[in-house]
């Protein structure tokens, strides 16, 4: 896509520039024509090759994928602990309490639907407590779908460990002891008060997983310039830049909201790790900029440089071997908002000469 076909560059070009009053005063010349003084302070840059990056930039916002809804199945009793909105709760840690009874987190994808106990079908429920008792170190025998004498063992163990009076060690768990989610959860939201009357079925908390990543919504019509995989860059709050990866693009548009114009968007997913000292940033308005091109080895000059020609098209002002400047007519090419840089063709321009831009 070429830069002069770029409404949102012209915009740069005309600010950095001022339109085609520039800021010099220009009149139409050919690239031998010598130039008057400028009319501001210049400074000069020199034109070099290299490689030209296009970026097309879309907002997004951080946050920690996943959304966990974490529902009560303890008998109705009175909610005396809550996990605190921002927590990290890992295997075998408490997520609240029903009257006394704690609720504890185990990972794995299907959800508890059962008592726990000696005499209960085989199943892959059973497995799956299994593999968590053996990951906590609790040795529960052989990790299979039967609920055998060595897991009842491991359950005592685990529930002396976590204080439980003598009384409640019965190597057993009773349906909502524990809730099985994917991997460690984060706390988003704390549905209700302590000394709220619970029963089951009631939504407790919210929970999103660990791993923060970027939502953004992309237009239809640019949806092919992005792929899962791809690799991006995402700008933080504080501009400092972080590289990301693509690992979802939606399929199914939403259309724009009803009078307010627009496109159809599909959602797109950024993952990425935040370098230290950034802090534990959620619902962050950041800028996902994404390479839609990519050209090696082409002349560039800054893009200050360029001038609007009355009529259309665009110059740069060289300095000639006599120290005068002399104007040149270029075509544009890619340009690239992070050097701030852009691809310019002509017979006469080449690396190492020196143009022209207004100083800073």
């Amino acid at each position: 896509m070429k830069i002069r076909n770029l409404v949102a560059v012209a915009a740069l070009i005309g600010l950095g520039v001022a339109g085609a009053a520039g800021w010099y005063t220009l009149r139409p010349a050919s690239p031998a024509a010598t130039t008057t003084a400028p009319a501001v302070s210049t400074t000069t840059a020199q034109v070099i090759v290299g490689d030209v990056a296009q970026r097309l930039q879309i907002a997004g916002t951080l946050e920690y994928d996943g959304n966990y809804p974490i529902i009560n199945q303890l008998p109705t009793g009175i909610l005396t602990r809550t996990t605190a909105e921002g927590t990290t709760v890992q295997r075998g840690g408490s997520l609240y309490t029903i009257s006394g009874t704690p609720v504890m987190l185990m990972y794995g994808a299907a959800a508890a639907y059962r008592d726990f106990a000696s005499g209960m079908s085989d199943g892959d429920d059973v497995q799956q407590l299994e593999a968590n008792l053996a990951a906590l170190g609790l040795d529960p025998g052989t990790v299979d779908n039967h609920f055998s004498s060595a897991t009842a063992q491991a359950i005592r163990r685990w529930q002396q460990i976590r204080g439980l009076p003598a009384a409640d060690r019965i190597g057993a768990l009773h349906l909502g002891e524990v809730v099985f989610l994917p991997a460690a959860v984060r706390i988003h939201d704390n549905s209700l008060s302590i000394g709220a009357l619970v029963g089951p079925g009631t939504p407790v908390l919210s929970a999103t997983s660990t791993t923060q990543v970027v939502t953004a919504r992309l237009t239809t019509d640019r949806q092919h310039l992005v792929k899962q995989g791809d690799q991006v860059r995402v700008i933080l709050p504080g501009g400092q830049t972080v590289d990301a990866t693509v690992t979802n693009v939606g399929k199914v548009a939403q259309a724009p909201t009803p009078g307010a114009g627009g496109q159809p968007t599909v959602p797109v997913t950024v993952a990425m790790h935040l370098p230290d000292g950034s802090g534990s940033l959620d619902q962050a308005p950041v800028q996902i900029s994404i390479t839609t091109a990519v050209r090696s080895n082409v002349t560039m000059v800054p893009v200050t440089a360029l001038l609007a020609k009355t009529g259309g098209g665009y110059q740069v002002r060289v300095i000639g071997d006599n120290g005068a400047p002399v104007l040149v007519d270029v075509q544009l090419g890619l340009y690239d908002d992070t050097a701030g840089t852009v691809e310019v063709t002509a017979p006469a321009l080449r690396a190492g000469m020196t143009v022209q831009v207004p100083q800073s």
